[in-house]
């Protein structure tokens, strides 16, 4: 396992030399900068949201789903439009920008932790309350922010559609940083849990067994879930553009292959190398070779939308 991750190593800093080498001209004093703001908001949100898809799967024991049913995205939007809405396309654009990503990540976060709350409240085979719960709190939000875009001015339409999916093209470095602050303890903190992972993955009766009480693991990683999924979509905004995001879907299923192991010490770096290789790669693809402008994450929906039904049909059959 461990010549893989050095492998995916190798294969991530390839990615990155040539994200920031590709078509290069002009001055690397202003080049550099810019690239490099660009590729660590890559490298900070491949991370964040690979690492929360693996904890959410390893406490719900469900590979299909990912933290996307917490609707995170649709709020996200919403509260964007309303913004708009309220104080105009003017307004909006003249909010300090550490504002609106404060305001961002702590609705984020409070919103998945109330929803997370059904699932503490059942017991852990109840996953069906929370992802249609999840679900149906998704296309609360999007109805009522389609019916606020209707209400505004054409121009300042366009103008939440340009925030409605992720893009590392516009990222603020003041906010880098801040997101980064948000991040990385969040981390840190679930390394450290990476062996009671392990135990929370047998189930709650073997982990009461060996002594560990699955209440508390699940809940220390759901706030951990919420922190990261909630700054990196302030970040850069949401990474789908429908119901769900399938990103972390796709890193998770790729990292099972790669490295085919249930131990979270090799599980996690494994997913966080696989989606940092997916948003580099791909945005250097999208943007050096092809170049489009189309949003890296249409991409990914429909490639991710594709692994889903697959996996589906494979867990029918199985």
């Amino acid at each position: 396992m461990a010549k893989r991750l050095i492998l995916l190593s190798a294969l991530l800093l390839v990615a990155c030399a040539i994200y920031i080498g590709l078509g290069a001209e002009g001055a690397w004093r202003f080049l550099l900068p810019y690239r490099a703001t660009k590729l660590a908001s890559m490298l900070l949100v491949g991370i964040g949201l690979s690492v929360a898809t693996v904890l959410f799967q390893t406490i719900t024991a469900n590979r299909i789903l990912t933290p996307s049913v917490m609707g995170f995205d649709a709020l996200y939007v919403m509260v964007l439009t309303v913004l708009v809405h309220v104080l105009g396309g003017v307004g909006y654009a003249s909010l300090p920008a550490a504002l609106l990503f404060a305001m961002n990540v702590a609705g984020m976060t409070v919103l998945g932790m109330l929803l997370f709350g059904l699932l503490q409240k059942g017991a852990r085979g109840d996953i069906m309350r929370l992802v249609l719960t999840g679900l149906i709190l998704g296309i609360l939000l999007r109805s009522v922010t389609e019916f606020l875009q209707r209400m505004i001015d054409p121009a300042e339409f366009q103008m939440v559609q340009s925030v409605s999916f992720a893009r590392f093209t516009q990222v603020e470095p003041s906010l880098l940083a801040l997101s980064a602050l948000v991040t990385l303890p969040a981390l840190a903190l679930a390394w450290g849990m990476r062996n009671r992972l392990d135990v929370l993955g047998l189930g709650d009766a073997t982990a009461t067994g060996l002594g560990e009480n699955p209440k508390s693991g699940q809940a220390q990683a759901l706030v951990l879930i919420c922190i990261l999924v909630a700054a990196s979509t302030a970040l850069v905004g949401p990474m789908s553009g429908g119901g769900g995001s399938f990103f972390g879907l796709i890193v998770t299923a790729l990292a099972h292959v790669i490295t085919p192991s249930e131990r979270h010490r090799i599980l996690l770096p494994s997913a966080a190398l696989t989606g940092c290789i997916i948003l580099v790669g791909g945005q250097t693809v999208m943007e050096r070779l092809l170049d489009l402008t189309t949003p890296l994450t249409v991409v990914i929906e429909l490639i991710g939308g594709i692994l889903f039904l697959v996996l589906l049909v494979k867990r029918k059959r199985a």
